[in-house]
């Protein structure tokens, strides 16, 4: 068995070039071109993509070599998956060639191996160079340009850079990754040719806006872990829906995008009592510059929700028809589509999640720690937890008691506030019982909600004083905003209420 660890990009066709003037100042050890033909296999049910289990067949010259790909980790484009080879004399795989320890348990493999067939193939040219890093390290470059195809007449181009590690330390590929990026022009890349294969093979029609989840943290986990675990599930959620944003303009994938760097802002915050600041510092003044590049994405949502159904949430304006082309005009105005696009292949973008996968990766953080803060990382999770969400049900407390009397301005202004109690509770939360835990969070999900409501009214309320509309029509639309945020207040003040009634669910 071997594991690959490799770094995948999509790349423009002509991105060889760029290639080329890269690795001038860099050892080449052999360079080659070959034409590379692969069959995947799988049952007509897809018995092995179920497992995460990938089956191809490659030629190449004379030589034809089956690899079968078991379940691994993808970080920010980083693929580590453990492979198994071995040589054939024709394009039919053999399965008794692969180790048992290989297989899912309970897999019956001879049955297996009478209900594969042909699924699709990749059909692509590979440039390729062994590369001698600084660091001694060696890591193959290759440039794949070519198709993936099936007999239904499925199609779908490929153009990839993969980096593969084949001797020496993981960072040199970063360091190689970041030289290709300088320039821009490529996106690190979650989907597999093999993913992409079975995405015509089964009528694949695009996948759906998820909202962010908890983070899947366990009683067994070490503090270290469980953060490792909140990163790495905020980069999936991340990666997850830059790939729906490329394939089509789904405004919302950008919002859950926004949603995973605040959850990544918020694991640095949480916790930064044992990780000190120096430690995560380019990487959180980077996390603020892409949050500042995308903070257009709330004013968009907002609008959208306003013009949704022919405006029908503002029926009641007789400026109803001028209000909706105003918002128009001024979701017009917003970052189209193609400057989003930009902005997901340019450099310091692909070197955000470059910088982030490394330091996951290699423990980036602990290099600034001192001993007692390593035993404090080594401990169980489980009091950490505790400790923390304690502290951070007393922040909120301290704003949100029903004594404290608040209006708009004071609930947009305690926003981040919340958001950041409730990604803490998204970072350990999982740990509790799951009733006790969403009916405690519930009330102050939908404060959110009412503050997000809150500014919901804000283009209104700043295009009211447009001078197109006279004194009378101004009026009309003040009396309709003061009665849409006196309901709004009620509603949240009940939503406090209910929230500040109830035990919090970490208590023991």
């Amino acid at each position: 068995m071997e594991t690959e660890i490799e770094l995948k990009f999509f790349v423009s066709s002509d991105f060889s070039r760029q290639i080329r003037d890269k690795i001038t100042d860099l050892k080449v050890l052999q360079q080659r071109q070959k034409n590379l033909g692969n069959i995947y296999y799988d049952t007509p049910d897809f018995l092995l993509r179920r497992h995460d289990i990938g089956l191809r067949v490659r030629r190449y010259d004379d030589v034809y070599v089956q690899t079968l790909k078991t379940a691994g980790r993808v970080v920010a484009g980083l693929h580590q998956r453990p492979e198994y080879n071995a040589e054939l004399d024709s394009p039919v795989p053999d399965l008794s060639l692969i180790p048992a320890g290989a297989w899912p348990d309970g897999l019956d493999v001879n049955a297996l191996s009478q209900r594969i067939n042909p699924l699709f193939s990749t059909d692509f040219e590979r440039q390729q160079w062994l590369l001698a890093m600084p660091d001694s390290s060696q890591v193959e470059l290759a440039f794949d340009s070519g198709e993936v195809t099936t007999d239904a007449g499925g199609y779908d181009p490929i153009c990839e850079v993969e980096l593969e590690l084949k001797s020496g330390q993981t960072d040199a590929l970063f360091v190689l990754a970041r030289e290709l990026a300088e320039n821009g022009g490529l996106r690190l890349g979650n989907l597999s040719k093999a993913a992409r294969g079975y995405r015509l093979a089964t009528g694949y029609e695009g996948d759906p806006v998820k909202p962010l989840t908890m983070v899947d943290v366990n009683d067994r986990l070490s503090v270290e872990q469980s953060f490792v675990h909140a990163l790495e599930h905020a980069l999936e959620h991340w990666h997850y829906h830059e790939q729906i944003y490329v394939e089509r303009p789904e405004q919302e994938a950008i919002f859950e995008i926004c949603n995973a760097v605040s959850l990544i802002r918020q694991a640095l915050v949480l916790f930064g009592g044992l990780i000190p600041r120096r430690a995560s510092a380019l990487l959180r003044q980077e996390l603020q510059w892409l949050e500042g590049e995308l903070s257009w994405v709330y004013e968009a949502r907002a609008i959208e929700r306003l013009l949704d159904d022919k405006g029908y949430f503002l029926r009641k304006l007789s400026t109803q028809k001028p209000l909706m082309a105003k918002l128009k005009a001024r979701y017009e105005a917003l970052p189209e589509r193609a400057e989003v696009l930009e902005l997901l292949h340019a450099s310091r973008y692909c070197n955000l999640l470059l910088d982030l996968s490394r330091w996951i990766l290699t423990r980036g953080w602990q290099p600034f720690l001192d001993d007692k803060a390593r035993e404090k990382l080594a401990e169980p999770l489980r009091q950490f937890a505790n400790r923390s969400l304690a502290q951070s049900w007393e922040e909120l407390l301290s704003v949100f008691a029903l004594g404290n009397e608040l209006d708009r301005f004071g609930y947009l202004d305690q926003q981040p506030r919340l958001i950041r109690n409730l990604m803490s509770g998204c970072c350990v939360a999982a740990l509790y019982d799951v009733e006790e835990r969403e009916s405690f969070r519930l009330p102050w999900l939908d404060l959110q909600q009412g503050i997000e409501d809150i500014q919901l009214l804000e283009p209104v309320r700043q295009l009211a004083e447009d001078e197109e509309f006279d004194e009378e029509e101004r009026q009309q639309i003040a009396k309709w905003l003061g009665r849409k945020e006196e309901s709004l207040l009620h509603a949240m003040m009940q939503s406090r209420q209910m929230g500040l009634n109830l035990e919090p669910y970490w208590d023991e």
